[in-house]
């Protein structure tokens, strides 16, 4: 029995910002071998892209939440320092409560050693990795910084296995870092200590391997030059890197390039994820799995916008809010808050969201069949907040993402014959008649809290 992995998902956010936008701005571009790098909007981070990917990855392995035994998420740039990141990614895919969840973090090697335990263990597991490094704006790491996801269902009777592995750790300190309490990765800048520091691990860990031979090399890249300084096949890391149009996506690079191998029908991949310390995970896998991924982005950002959607050129939150929610309360709407989840009247098949209360067609006080509407909708009536219309608690997303839609956005339910309407906040703009997607974002901050709800873009 084939245990490895089943399907993969990836997602990357819209907005990129080029080398010629930075280079505008600070006179040089530090991120050799970088053309464009995928940016977060104001309310992406993380979590919001991890579940977009580990969507996408039950997609394509025509499973549910349901399904997962067990949860992993990798990152190295959580929302909150600490918090269990798996409570709200398993809410929004509809995890069982009592699945086994793991945290992996602190490395950028993180992703994939996830990986590999989910496929030493058993059942059906599920490991998203997300991550979108920042730096200071005139460090060479935060020129490269890039965002991204992908995500693993991992199980039995696999079409793409691990068939060889090695580590390796040598002690090299300085190279990459965040101190504690910062957003900014850091690093101590020593030329041919920190080239090093990346290649040596490296080496040793694939020199390890019994055969290290493939068609594609899914290599570490925290820039476009650094991974082609190592002894490794250049055209075959060539041939999957996503460095050079996303930026260093951390602890997803080497998982994003693998999505990219399995895309392209490599049969035979070489995975190498390094972690500054220096820690190197090397593995080798044979076959290919679905993969459903979106990779491109159309939303050309100038510098300016950059530093708005970074929170770096805007003022404070304001004080109060129109409609102060209690966590409590916050709490118990979360299934619909991330699922959308409704009710079907038993009685008369009509749709009751939220799902309390008496039936809005037939009056009856009935027990609601649990139905989750489809992700994809239609936009019945749309306005548009402005400068200065949105309550205390959105001006900070307005004052960096800019104006944003409110629709009213009607969704089917599968196998029913029900429709439902929701109110939804718009990324961006929306007008009646356009197709829009139900995505996990942000909603706001709370009590240093971030609140997560589903927003609606146009397809």
């Amino acid at each position: 029995m084939s245990r490895g992995i089943l399907a993969i998902g990836a997602y990357t956010p819209e907005n990129r910002v080029t080398a010629e936008a930075f280079e505008e701005a600070w006179g040089r571009f530090d991120a050799p071998g970088v053309e464009t790098k995928a940016v977060p909007d104001a309310d992406e981070d993380a979590l919001t892209m991890g579940v977009q990917a580990a969507r996408r990855a039950l997609s394509a392995g025509d499973a549910d939440g349901g399904a997962v035994d067990r949860l992993a998420v990798a990152t190295t740039t959580p929302p909150l320092e600490e918090e269990d990141l798996t409570a709200r990614v398993g809410s929004y895919l509809n995890v069982p409560a009592d699945a086994v969840r793991r945290i992996y973090a602190g490395s950028t090697r993180a992703g994939a050693d996830a990986l590999l335990e989910a496929i030493d263990g058993d059942g059906t597991v599920l490991v998203v990795v997300a991550d979108c490094p920042e730096g200071e704006p005139d460090d060479s790491r935060e020129h490269a910084a890039g965002a991204g996801a992908a995500a693993f269902l991992v199980g039995d009777d696999a079409p793409a296995v691990v068939t060889d592995r090695a580590a390796h750790a040598d002690v090299r300190p300085g190279t990459r870092f965040r101190q504690h309490g910062s957003e900014n990765v850091e690093g101590l800048d020593i030329g041919t200590y920190d080239r090093a520091a990346f290649t040596e691990p490296i080496e040793a860990a694939v020199g390890s391997l019994e055969d290290a031979d493939a068609e594609a090399i899914a290599l570490q890249a925290p820039n476009g030059k650094l991974p082609y300084r190592t002894s490794l096949d250049t055209e075959a890391i060539a041939a999957v890197e996503t460095v050079s149009s996303l930026g260093d996506t951390a602890a997803a690079s080497v998982p994003l390039s693998l999505a990219e191998s399995f895309r392209a029908g490599h049969d035979r991949t070489l995975a190498v994820a390094w972690g500054s310390g220096a820690g190197v995970t090397a593995f080798v896998v044979e076959g290919t799995a679905p993969v459903e991924a979106s990779l491109d982005g159309d939303q050309e950002l100038d510098y300016p916008a950059y530093l708005r959607r970074r929170g770096d050129i805007v003022g404070e939150k304001p004080d109060g809010g129109a409609a102060h929610v209690p966590v409590p309360t916050w709490r118990r709407s979360l299934p619909q808050r991330h699922r959308h989840e409704a009710g079907l009247c038993p009685e008369c098949a009509a749709v009751a969201f939220p799902p309390e209360g008496a039936c809005p067609d037939c009056l009856s006080l009935v027990e609601f069949e649990t139905v989750e509407p489809q992700l994809e909708g239609v936009v019945d009536a749309a306005t548009t907040i402005g400068q200065g219309g949105a309550p205390p608690e959105f001006a900070e997303q307005q004052a960096r993402q800019g104006a944003f839609g409110v629709a009213i956005v009607r969704f089917g339910i599968d196998d029913e014959d029900g429709e439902v309407s929701l109110p939804m906040q718009v990324a961006g703009g929306a007008s009646v008649g356009d197709r829009i997607r139900a995505v996990p974002r942000r909603v706001y901050v709370e009590e240093g809290v971030p609140r997560y709800g589903l927003k609606a873009v146009t397809l």
